[in-house]
């Protein structure tokens, strides 16, 4: 008889663990088709996420915008797309980091009459409810067309070149910023970066057409609570427009305009501003505000209520300017921080600020860096300062002030500064448990 010898070979490695589940192979199918089928919300918690780590970062956004809500998912598009993702600026939101940055990549290359707007307009939809600060530090201006290519003639030519408009407006953001319900700050700059070879002054002009779209604009945001319109070439004629519609804004808190070309003018619009508006925080660092200017806003800040914060830095007051915030801020008790440095200020100011000092209880912090104070200034602030208990911090660097009275005085303010810090300590809050 013949015996049949059977041979089994046998795997070890294999295992029933290597069978996909019928779960997983479903969520695979889900990641792989999400394009087509967009299936999240319906699916328990755990599945979601495994479905959304699986998902493509180059999904479109039409897909994912309102769909996945998950951070993982937006940490991984920000981490891919840009080499530095600080999320602590975004309110610790990947999602909101991703859709401004985005946007805010798109306008920075925007030109005019040649990008589609409907790039801009396509993405209301899916950013409005994620955007809250948009940071915009270039607008480029529309392409300039060779009048012989265009077959304009010779005196054509030169008119366009007279008027200059026609190549400088930038693009208009009032339909995009009027969209996003949720915009609280909006930061600007009409520059161009990097032009290269192709500089041309006119690049970097904030336009009257510009100034007049942004200002209707801006009084269409109500929900807006910073604005900063910064280097952009702002004069007098623009701030008054801009001012005018800012007036009775409801939730402008903060307003930058420094490094601009704003004089007297502008600052009686913006004094003006000051005294009906809910303003706390003004920076007007490095203008052309004279003292007549300076006048203007220190009459808004004797009216006002609200404003915490004037930045008066690298402009032009003088003892006349001076005197007159000094004056202000006699009666003012909403002011806290005051900067006039580099404003060609001498004795006469600081005899008004000894008065303030003496008087004033809500000043907490007030520079005069950069100054002419001199010897007997710096006197008139120390007698001021004898029985201040409030203000914490005092600049004079480089005031001419006398090294002895410079140490008296920073000794008076030191003390203060302790106090306060060790006041909480001293009074504890007694919640109740």
């Amino acid at each position: 008889s013949f015996y049949t010898r059977r041979c089994i070979t046998e795997d070890l490695s294999w295992s029933l663990v290597t069978v996909p589940p019928l779960t997983e192979l479903c969520l695979q199918h889900i990641a792989h088709n999400f394009e087509n089928n967009p299936i999240l919300n319906d699916l328990l918690p755990e599945h979601q996420k495994k479905v959304v780590e699986k998902l493509s970062t180059s999904l479109p956004l039409t897909v994912t915008a309102n769909t996945v809500s998950h951070e993982e998912y937006w940490k991984r598009c920000c981490m891919e797309r840009w080499q530095v993702c600080d999320v602590s600026n975004y309110g610790d939101s990947w999602k909101r980091m991703f859709f401004e940055r985005h946007l805010e990549s798109i306008l920075k290359f925007f030109i005019p009459n040649t990008t589609d707007p409907e790039q801009v307009l396509e993405l209301i939809p899916l950013c409005k409810g994620y955007v809250r600060k948009l940071e915009i530090n270039q607008f480029l201006p529309p392409l300039q067309v060779d009048p012989k290519e265009e077959g304009h003639d010779l005196s054509d030519a030169e008119d366009e070149a007279e008027t200059g408009e026609v190549y400088k407006h930038h693009y208009n953001l009032k339909e995009l910023i009027t969209s996003l319900p949720h915009l609280e700050e909006l930061h600007l700059i009409y520059d161009v970066k990097s032009c290269g070879m192709n500089f041309e002054w006119n690049l970097f002009n904030f336009t009257e057409l510009d100034c007049s779209n942004l200002a209707s604009a801006m009084k269409m945001c109500r929900n807006l609570k910073v604005f900063k319109l910064t280097r952009s070439k702002v004069d007098d004629d623009k701030i008054k427009l801009l001012a005018r519609n800012l007036q009775h804004h409801p939730c402008l808190l903060e307003l930058d305009l420094s490094h601009n070309l704003i004089r007297d003018h502008g600052a009686q619009a913006l004094g003006k501003l000051i005294s009906h508006s809910r303003l706390e925080t003004l920076n007007l660092c490095n203008n052309q505000i004279c003292h007549l200017g300076a006048q203007a806003l220190a009459q808004g800040l004797a009216e006002s209520s609200t404003l915490t914060s004037l930045n008066l830095r690298l402009n032009f007051v003088e003892d006349k300017g001076g005197e007159a915030i000094g004056r202000a801020l006699l009666t003012n008790t909403s002011l806290k921080c005051l900067h006039l440095g580099s404003n060609n200020l001498s004795e006469p100011t600081a005899a008004v600020f000894s008065q303030v000092l003496a008087q004033n209880t809500s000043l907490t912090s007030i520079n005069f860096s950069c100054n002419h104070l001199g010897l007997d200034g710096g006197k008139q602030l120390l007698a001021g300062l004898a029985n201040n208990k409030t203000l914490t911090k005092l600049d004079l660097r480089h005031a001419e002030v006398e090294q002895e009275t410079d140490f008296l005085i920073h000794e008076i303010v030191w003390a203060n500064r302790e106090a306060v810090r060790l006041a909480p300590l001293q009074h504890p809050s007694t919640e109740p448990l």
